[in-house]
């Protein structure tokens, strides 16, 4: 393994050694280095100093470990300021700093084998410092208790139950981890956070960042966005209700038709208003469907009408700090939209002053269902209108066309 050595003098010695080599001789090797006598060398690992009768691996010395080297004949201070605390920070940061900064090889080292440390030794805050350097100490110190703990399983009793049991948690960990270290290497952006989707649109001459969510079955709007559109004068609160999903909205109602614009084209859109102060629109399922919307990740764009028009996706500099640190609560909201339009029609129904009622019955309403699929409707759809228009012809026409 190869362990390097950092003298008081500023002196910087990497060396090869075996990890069952004693202390003493490591300082033998150490004397030829640096010309420091033996006898004079003290070696500190982690703020402790090590002995001589002791082996490098007994006393924790594992590969790409930093020792600290002083002569008995510097002074006391400097030991202190170039030592280590037990929770692994520096006794004098700055002085560590300082005494890595003046060796290029060693940034070099650092630059390939910790960027992270190396970073924070060329910039000027101590606090980081110290904090990077507790955890390259709590990390060592864990692998150092794994690798006791996978020693001493070697030699348990094969017969012992508990100890088969540990056995194999260690050799799953061990698979978790090697996946998880591929990972790394093969795919290092499955670790980094995914933005959602947005296009910039407008909502009846408004401009907005619509939150596109395929796994929203309606279209969202909250109400404080439908009032800034000035689009709360058309809700229709016969569609109150609750949308269930990982959390609980209160749907206010139903807007049947708005113009929204997207690139240059203006196209209807209903919408369900929710009570919900965490986003402002939603664009679900039932418009992308509609509109016959693609979601183009490839060229990273939103096309509709079959590709007629191109929206881009917005990037994260685009995006309002704010909606990213609530994509969960946006999240949410759109699973509560997967639920919101069966929450709507289930729970209206409960309202006071009636809502929407199953009318599919009698003469009367199957006439209006047969002049309404005339003009080009499905049955079902026709039967839904009117069911959601409370038997009214006319709304359900101005329904199904604008819907």
């Amino acid at each position: 393994m190869k362990i390097t050595v950092m003298t008081a003098d500023e002196q910087i010695v990497t060396l090869d050694v075996d990890r069952d080599e004693s202390v003493e001789n490591l300082k033998a090797l150490l004397e030829v280095e640096t010309q420091v006598p033996l006898q004079q060398q003290q070696l500190l690992l982690n703020g402790k100093e090590i002995r001589n009768a002791e082996k490098l691996s007994a006393v924790g010395v594992n590969d790409g470990d930093l020792v600290m080297m002083v002569s008995l004949a510097t002074s006391s201070v400097a030991t202190n300021d170039l030592g280590f605390n037990p929770d692994g920070s520096a006794v004098n940061p700055a002085a560590f700093q300082r005494q890595i900064r003046q060796d290029s090889n060693m940034m070099a080292r650092l630059f390939q084998a910790d960027p992270e440390l190396a970073q924070v030794l060329l910039g000027n805050d101590l606090n980081r410092l110290q904090e990077v350097l507790r955890q390259r100490h709590h990390q060592k110190s864990a692998l150092r208790r794994q690798q006791d703990e996978e020693l001493a399983l070697l030699h348990a009793d094969p017969f012992d139950v508990e100890a088969q049991k540990k056995i194999e948690a260690a050799i799953r960990q061990k698979g978790i981890d090697e996946n998880w270290a591929a990972a790394l290497e093969h795919n290092p952006e499955g670790f980094a956070r995914v933005v959602m989707l947005y296009v910039d649109m407008e909502v009846n001459g408004v401009p907005l960042k619509a939150f596109v969510d395929s796994g929203a079955q309606s279209t969202i709007i909250s109400k404080s966005c439908a009032e800034r559109c000035g689009l709360l004068r058309l809700l229709d609160q016969r569609y109150k209700g609750i949308a269930h999903g990982v959390g609980q909205s209160e749907i206010l109602g139903r807007i049947h038709v708005a113009p929204i614009k997207i690139g240059s084209v203006f196209y209807p859109c209903s919408f369900l208003v929710l009570d919900s102060p965490n986003m402002d629109f939603l664009f679900g399922l039932d418009m992308l469907r509609k509109h016959q919307c693609i979601i183009d990740l490839k060229d990273n764009v939103l096309r509709l009408g079959g590709g007629e028009v191109s929206v881009p996706f917005l990037q994260e500099k685009d995006i309002p700090s704010q909606y990213l640190d609530e994509e969960r609560k946006l999240k949410q909201a759109s699973s509560s939209g997967a639920q919101a339009a069966s929450g709507s029609r289930e729970n209206s129904s409960a309202q006071t002053g009636g809502g929407a009622r199953n009318l599919s019955q009698g003469p009367e309403f199957e006439a209006k269902v047969t002049r309404l699929v005339e003009l080009g409707f499905g049955r079902e759809a026709v039967i839904q209108a009117l069911n959601f228009c409370n038997g009214n012809e006319d709304q359900a026409a101005g329904y199904l066309f604008g819907g």
